[in-house]
């Protein structure tokens, strides 16, 4: 099981992620600057121990009307060979691990990994801020990705949990910046 330490990242995973979110081809706002604030996610754990892996949800208060975005983050303790340039979202130097390397998780094979096997019922989703809790406001609706299916990750969120044409859905929750709570759909199970 991950354990989460309690010391400083410079830059925090915020400051990252305001820099690199409006640089994405899905970014719904017209900041250059997004007013980001964590309104939920989750982890799951890297059976090696060797990568750390986060699905923060975040709110971009900075539109006329808040946008939720979902981020699945990797934190390598070493660069990430043979992904694209923009997969990295930046690096931070960690009060206890030293630097690490953040990767937009779509694009890191073991989160990617880890993220499949949550659909199929495999893993086990862990609260975002204490280490070794599962996370039972995390649930996945029916089973997948079986042989010919990939898992296609919701960016921009909507609060709905409407059925979608998917063997598993993946639902979660988080908070608009007014404290209403609400859920939608992170991830599916898709054909290839």
């Amino acid at each position: 099981m991950a354990a989460i330490h309690r010391t400083t990242m410079t830059p925090t995973k915020l400051e990252l992620l305001t820099g690199w979110l409006p640089k994405q081809a899905w970014y719904a706002g017209d900041a250059a600057t997004p007013e980001l604030v964590r309104a939920g996610g989750f982890r799951l754990d890297d059976p090696a121990g060797a990568v750390g892996i986060e699905f923060m949800i975040l709110v971009d208060a900075s539109g006329e009307r808040p946008v939720a975005y979902l981020a699945p983050m990797a934190y390598r303790g070493a660069p990430l060979e043979g992904v694209p340039d923009e997969a990295l979202i930046g690096t931070s130097e960690h009060g206890v691990l030293g630097t690490r390397w953040i990767y937009d998780g779509v694009h890191d094979p073991v989160v990617m990994a880890q993220l499949g096997a949550l659909l199929r019922g495999e893993a086990v989703p862990q609260h975002q801020s204490i280490s070794d809790t599962p996370d039972p406001t995390v649930t996945v609706r029916g089973t997948g990705p079986a042989d010919g299916l990939a898992v296609q990750v919701n960016r921009a969120l909507r609060p709905t949990e409407a059925a979608q044409r998917s063997p598993a859905v993946l639902v979660a929750g988080w908070s608009w910046p007014d404290g209403t709570a609400v859920r939608g759909v992170l991830a599916a199970a898709a054909p290839n």
